[in-house]
């Protein structure tokens, strides 16, 4: 299973991004009109065209960063939104960061990585958020795929990979997804835990 720089560089060249909303998502929209810190670290990994950064920098949230494997999809949000600064669209991968944040969106991010770097995953979010810091966004509650992306899953394998970084503050089934997304997507807030 090769997801590498050039897997998602080349699904974003050839326009393959099924995943894509071309919107923000209606779930992390209703998050993001509630929040009132404009100061907020905000990251947002694996964003790819991201309108969810373009949303909350249109907002006045001017601390959003978005990493990326693919130079495309950064770039796409650098048409869309010439005045996002340069230094926070970072190419690289996510498991390299070694900056930390006050809140993480997750969307569409976690399953595109393989099931087998879940555990890593959870912990790297734990590593790179501040004290109090939230991992806030949508996860699928649904089998997807096995050998590509999209990969699903269920709460209860979810529970197991974040328990051991996260207190949950919300972990339900999503009321308000995106139309093709009703009844496959659980919202969530998780608090890092104090250790």
């Amino acid at each position: 299973m090769n997801l590498s720089k050039d897997f998602w560089e080349n699904k974003y060249k050839a326009n393959k991004t099924g995943w894509d909303l071309g919107e923000i998502s209606p779930p992390l929209k209703g998050y993001f009109d509630q929040l009132e810190n404009k100061e907020l670290k905000i990251l947002i990994p694996g964003g790819g065209n991201s309108y969810e950064a373009e949303y909350l920098f249109n907002k006045g949230f001017k601390n959003v960063s978005v990493v990326d494997l693919s130079k495309s999809a950064l770039e796409n949000i650098k048409k869309r939104v010439p005045s996002f600064p340069q230094k926070q669209l970072i190419l690289g991968d996510f498991f390299d960061l070694e900056m930390t944040f006050d809140l993480v969106i997750e969307q569409t991010f976690f399953c595109a990585l393989s099931p087998s770097l879940r555990n890593k995953y959870a912990e790297k979010m734990y590593d790179i958020l501040n004290e109090n810091g939230k991992l806030v966004g949508l996860l699928f509650n649904a089998k997807l795929n096995e050998d590509h992306p999209p990969f699903g899953g269920d709460k209860e394998e979810y529970r197991g990979c974040f328990e051991p970084y996260f207190t949950f503050n919300i972990f339900e089934n999503c009321y308000n997804s995106y139309h093709n997304r009703q009844e496959m997507e659980l919202f969530i807030k998780f608090i890092k835990r104090k250790h």
